[in-house]
């Protein structure tokens, strides 16, 4: 198994109930969630020693964020406490045609209002495998956008490997300003998160060779790994969406020059969709670091975000075992 360090935000998370827009909640459901968390989680889940870096407030509510990682094992040794708040976001949940909606409240939380590296880089990246971290975290501010390039340089100096999530958040930032950004963070990057979408607006690829490859990842990612080379597996997931309730997931994934595609899942209905893409995050990451081949990768990791859409939360809630045993059984029959 692998050891992993992820550094980010976690922030509280307050849902309301299907059917209830925010302004006439009276009771919101209580998780915590955030990108690299979920992701730190996730591997935890399958055996991984992970530790997950970050700064919460010095009071109970940073205590029971503490309490919420070291259920699911993860390491919290570099969890830092003290600053003004934690960072809270509302999500209005979705249904039917009508979308889910997020509304943050993370301004001049703990976490963001870091204007040093509070951590010992040495130390941290010692014996590390794969350091997690994401586009969310240069978002937050003009000097996590600085710390962001420090950390990965630190990392990749202490051999490890530098898995970005690009997860483009644009509450936060501009398009323009996160590709400035992406762009310094790119030639640092081992594997890399990015679809369609993330090969526009971020690595500048704009014009398609034909019409049929405009339809797929295959021609983004080719594309991605010229600019790019450094950059050895870029993975994302293709959506097809019915309703908020209903989706259809797959997965596909890039490296040594072949594309790898995952069976489609056909989500019905989703429980909730946030924590989805950490979820294959997660998976992606998982099966590198057992050095699985890339189709049992990409399928195993696309299973695990299917699982996710089925339990309330961000995070994933399944062990390795479970996601082979979902994946063998394709089917909602009663386990016994």
């Amino acid at each position: 198994m692998g050891k992993v360090v992820t550094l980010g935000e976690i922030m509280l998370r307050l849902s309301s109930d299907a059917g209830i827009r925010i302004a006439q909640s009276e009771n919101f459901s209580v998780h915590f969630g955030g990108g690299e968390a979920n992701v730190a989680i996730s591997l935890a889940n399958y055996g991984h020693q992970v530790t997950f870096a970050s700064k919460v407030p010095a009071n109970g509510v940073g205590e029971a964020v503490k309490k919420h990682l070291n259920r699911y094992n993860v390491d919290t040794s570099d969890l830092l406490f003290g600053g003004p708040r934690l960072g809270t976001y509302y999500l209005e949940t979705g249904i039917g045609e009508r979308a889910a909606n997020v509304v943050y409240d993370r301004a001049g939380s703990s976490f963001a209002m870091m204007e040093t590296i509070e951590w010992d880089s040495e130390k941290l990246f010692a014996g590390v495998d794969i350091f997690h971290i994401s586009g969310i975290t240069p978002a937050l501010s003009d000097s996590w956008k600085k710390q962001t390039l420090i950390l990965i340089k630190a990392a990749k100096q202490a051999g490890c490997k530098i898995s970005f999530d690009i997860n483009y958040r644009g509450k936060l930032w501009s398009k323009a300003e996160a590709g400035k950004t992406i762009r310094e963070i790119l030639p640092y990057v081992d594997y890399c998160s990015a679809g369609k979408l993330d090969a526009q607006h971020f690595f500048e690829i704009s014009s398609y060779d034909s019409e049929l490859a405009a339809k797929d990842n295959l021609y983004c990612y080719k594309k991605m790994q010229e600019k790019y080379p450094n950059v050895s597996v870029f993975y994302s997931t293709k959506r097809k969406v019915y309703s908020a309730s209903v989706n259809a997931l797959t997965g596909t994934l890039w490296a040594n020059g072949n594309y790898y595609e995952s069976k489609c899942h056909q989500i019905d209905p989703i429980v909730d969709r946030v924590g989805g893409g950490d979820a294959f995050a997660g998976g992606v990451l998982h099966g590198l670091l057992n050095k699985d081949n890339y189709q049992k990768v990409i399928d195993f990791a696309t299973a695990a975000s299917a699982l996710k859409h089925t339990v309330h939360g961000d995070c994933n809630q399944f062990s390795q075992e479970e996601v082979e045993s979902f994946l063998a059984l394709e089917t909602g029959k009663i386990i016994r």
